[in-house]
């Protein structure tokens, strides 16, 4: 990397850790299960990845006054990426959706800023980290607008992938409020285009007191991969282990060229 990319990158980071990191609950729903691992598309491209999830088996009470009941909703949310530089990825995620029973409401939107090591595919270590702004219609979330810092590292050690991701949420309602909800993933890759993988996904609650092991979320996902070109697939299902997280969930991610 040319040093003045590296100190670009440095100042991207900085610069967005600072306006990230002013103030959080759980999040009651979610758009986007997935695992970051630092790729990020090539200078100049465009590309568009399709995100849904279904609970066939889930929470039968909002976990706030007028929010979205999880059991047998569909959630999901079209993200539109660029890639700006080597180490840099823009993208936008918009309609963020859901579906319950006959009814589609619309939840907003998002942008994010991903910084990562480049060429992550052939690095043994990479790493990263992304910011994201949220606008939050009231069934989504309880603050109009919320944002994540999400770190990324991990390793590529033959056919295994270590991934972690130790995400920190924030509604911008203070620093002890900032809530811990970090994600890990174990693959194998069995091939160029076939990949079997672990992913563990928890909500801790407040960084400055975690709630107790009941209200937090801890759900376990099989996924598999189809890593094609131009086009990737990627298909988990996830079981829940607490009160707070749901028993079955399906998630389905397309990437497109």
């Amino acid at each position: 990397m040319m040093l003045r990319d590296r100190r670009g990158l440095c100042r991207g980071i900085l610069c967005s850790l600072g306006l990230s990191l002013l103030g959080t609950h759980a999040w009651a729903q979610t758009d986007e299960i997935q695992v970051y691992d630092a790729t990020i598309d090539p200078p100049g491209q465009f590309s568009l990845e399709l995100h849904n999830n279904y609970t066939p088996g889930g929470r039968t009470e909002p976990d706030f006054p007028g929010g979205i009941v999880p059991n047998h909703a569909l959630n999901g949310v079209a993200e539109w990426a660029y890639g700006v530089r080597p180490w840099f990825e823009l993208g936008a995620y918009f309609p963020l959706y859901t579906l319950g029973g006959s009814r589609l409401q619309f939840n907003g939107g998002k942008v994010r800023a991903l910084f990562v090591v480049p060429n992550a595919k052939q690095q043994t270590f990479f790493y990263g980290i992304n910011f994201e702004l949220s606008f939050n219609e009231h069934q989504w979330e309880q603050t109009h607008k919320s944002g994540e810092v999400r770190p990324i590292l991990g390793e590529h050690l033959g056919p295994w992938d270590f991934i972690v991701n130790p995400i920190i949420d924030t509604g911008f309602n203070g620093i002890r409020k900032l809530d811990f909800a970090p994600a890990e993933r174990v693959a194998y890759n069995f091939s160029s285009l076939w990949a079997g993988a672990l992913e563990h996904y928890a909500d801790f609650g407040y960084v400055s007191e975690f709630a107790p092991l009941k209200r937090e979320a801890q759900t376990l996902f099989l996924v598999v991969d189809y890593n094609g070109d131009p086009n990737s697939v990627e298909f988990g299902i996830g079981h829940g282990f607490t009160d707070a997280s749901d028993s079955l969930v399906l998630k389905l991610i397309m990437h497109e060229f």
